[in-house]
């Protein structure tokens, strides 16, 4: 039988280059989306994949949203928490909202999304939980205290859930991108990007897809002696 993988933010940049690796590989995918309805159509009709639309900083929405995947499409085999937003600014310009919509959103995710797939991967012996983090959050970035400490707290999770579930079959790990070829980074001022390059020991961006070949190799049969780890994919611009 195939397992089934859901990846939040699955429809665009990231998020789309893991869920068509994912399905090109065999697996059946699901992707979640916050709000991009054009996107999340474009995407379903470009790639077969269903979207389903809810807000992964909402626990009420993230159960029902699994709930339904898992009703339509299948028990949850492999998570992919992907999903991910900005609200940059210096700290002491920074409002609540903008600290509060980031953390529940890139970290308290995280939980609401893991928790209600972890048992039916522990029953059936196994599971694969992908989180995905930033070079940001290893090296940290002026304006982002928020993104920050957010996708920090990522590799925290990842270890400690890690050891909880390991004699179950479920694998726990952590890909760290630095700076990749989204639509994000493309449209920031080239003065701007060529300066980003200019720090990267490769080079260049990466390239989504480069991120997408990590998670499934996490994802796959023979990654279950690898957890609680942490992937660092960003050029070399971060060793440690």
């Amino acid at each position: 039988m195939k397992k089934t993988a859901l990846v939040t933010g699955g429809t665009r940049g990231i998020g789309k280059s893991i869920s068509l690796a994912l399905k090109d590989a065999g697996y059946t995918v699901a992707a979640n989306y916050a709000g991009n309805d054009d996107a999340a159509r474009a995407f379903t009709e470009e790639t077969g994949i269903p979207a389903f639309k809810w807000s992964v900083a909402d626990a009420d929405a993230c159960a029902e949203g699994i709930a339904k995947i898992e009703a339509d499409v299948g028990p949850i085999d492999i998570l992919i928490n992907n999903a991910g937003i900005t609200r940059d600014g210096f700290m002491h310009k920074m409002d609540v909202e903008a600290w509060t919509a980031v953390i529940d959103t890139n970290l308290s995710s995280l939980f609401y999304m893991t928790k209600p797939v972890l048992e039916g991967m522990r029953a059936r012996g196994f599971g694969r939980v992908v989180n995905v983090s930033s070079i940001n959050g290893q090296a940290g970035q002026l304006g982002q205290t928020n993104y920050s400490a957010a996708k920090a707290g990522v590799h925290g999770f990842t270890k400690a859930l890690a050891q909880e579930v390991a004699r179950k079959g479920v694998t726990v790990n952590t890909v760290a991108p630095g700076y990749i070829n989204t639509d994000m980074v493309a449209a920031v001022p080239e003065k701007v990007r060529d300066s980003i390059i200019a720090k990267i020991p490769v080079g260049r961006l990466g390239e989504a897809d480069e991120i997408a070949q990590a998670v499934l190799y996490l994802c796959g049969p023979n990654s279950g002696f690898i957890t609680g780890s942490c992937l660092s994919i960003n050029g070399g611009q971060h060793m440690f």
